[in-house]
């Protein structure tokens, strides 16, 4: 299957299906002599592990990573890093009911389509299982960023109607601490308007229904330069990155789809001494390179497409039928997509922080 790597110097190539032995990765171009924190890793890989709330999949994985290859004495050794999470808690039974039928708004359809055989045992490939591997190399790629002073920060600012304001993308920090984020099962900073989220959720939940969200993102102390014209935009890539991850519909930088209220007196964003511009609608990314501002962006995830109400569909002879969810399913999947958007950003960030060393800068 075409399709499952990701990036120039640094790429990440991943495996492996919801239900099979496990999911993995090789991750090839990773700067060598690099001391791997592995209880951060760790730390960072379980944000993104089914079974965490209770308003998450009841999926019980502990997502704990073997690393087969390209690590030695805790240090990177510059030769490809393998590794393997394997799948302990894969109920198959779950998904008989979709052996003959589509699953409405699932890639069922058009991967038979496709490839003439598809796995519906919770989506094989398609699953968003398969985005653990992007979160352990990712996390790799985060701690090698914080070294070079370079930071980044995912959490989530809407669910449903319900959206947190937040108005600090000019400020070289952070938006909140780790331990304002973690506090909520959501991920969400703002405890009232997450406490909205969490009834939102639960009363959805109860419906037999799913509900979509937003994750925010700002990365900061990113060096000017990073970036590539025309085709490889830095803009470009992340969105090629973002829009990659399962359920993702939609990806704005800065003033995004709310720039064409704007006039261009309003939206330039004008240079003071020092090289910093007094607002940053274009998010810190100007010709597709980074221009030192802080890089925001907020990212839109659909309703999850399993619900337990009765929908109809099709069947492998493209008859109609009918289907009701079963099996364990989110019904709202921004929390766990928290490190998801983290770990995409930090290898297109730490992929175009090599590059600009290469071109000797």
């Amino acid at each position: 299957m075409a399709g499952s790597s990701f990036g120039k110097l640094i790429q990440l190539t991943t495996f492996g299906e919801s239900h099979g032995i496990g999911i993995g990765g090789i991750l090839d171009g990773f700067p060598a002599n690099f001391k791997i924190d592995f209880e951060e890793l760790n730390r960072f890989v379980a944000k993104r592990k089914p079974g965490q709330s209770k308003i998450t999949t009841q999926r019980k994985e502990d997502d704990d990573v073997e690393f087969l290859s390209g690590i030695f004495e805790g240090k990177t050794t510059g030769t490809p890093i393998a590794f393997l999470i394997r799948n302990y808690d894969s109920k198959s039974k779950d998904y008989d009911n979709n052996k003959v039928v589509y699953r409405p708004s699932h890639a069922d359809f058009a991967y038979d389509q496709k490839y003439g055989i598809r796995d519906h045992r919770g989506g094989g490939r398609s699953s968003a299982r398969e985005t653990v591997a992007r979160v352990v190399a990712g996390g790799l790629a985060l701690q090698y960023l914080k070294t070079k002073g370079i930071e980044l920060q995912a959490f989530v600012d809407q669910v449903g109607d319900i959206r947190m304001p937040w108005e600090d993308q000019h400020s070289d920090e952070l938006a909140y601490t780790e331990n304002e984020i973690e506090a909520s099962i959501l991920r969400c900073p703002n405890s009232n308007v997450s406490s909205e989220m969490q009834s939102l959720i639960e009363k959805t939940k109860a419906s037999g229904d799913s509900i979509g969200g937003c994750v925010a993102c700002k990365i900061v102390n990113v060096p000017v330069g990073l970036g590539e014209p025309v085709f490889d935009k830095l803009n470009a890539v992340l969105g090629h990155a973002l829009f990659s991850i399962n359920a993702v519909k939609g990806v704005e930088f800065g003033a995004g789809f709310e720039s064409v209220t704007k006039n261009g007196s309003e939206h330039n964003d004008l240079f003071e001494e020092g090289g910093k511009t007094v607002t940053n609608y274009s998010a810190g990314i100007q010709g597709g390179i980074s221009n030192g501002m802080p890089i925001y962006f907020r990212v839109a995830f659909k309703p999850v497409a399993t619900i337990a109400k009765i929908q109809n569909t099709i069947d492998a002879d493209l008859r109609t039928s009918s289907i009701q969810g079963k099996g364990r399913h989110d019904a709202c999947v921004v929390p766990r997509a928290v490190p998801i958007v983290e770990a995409m950003s930090a290898l297109v960030l730490l992929d175009y922080y090599l590059l600009q060393k290469v071109h000797g800068q």
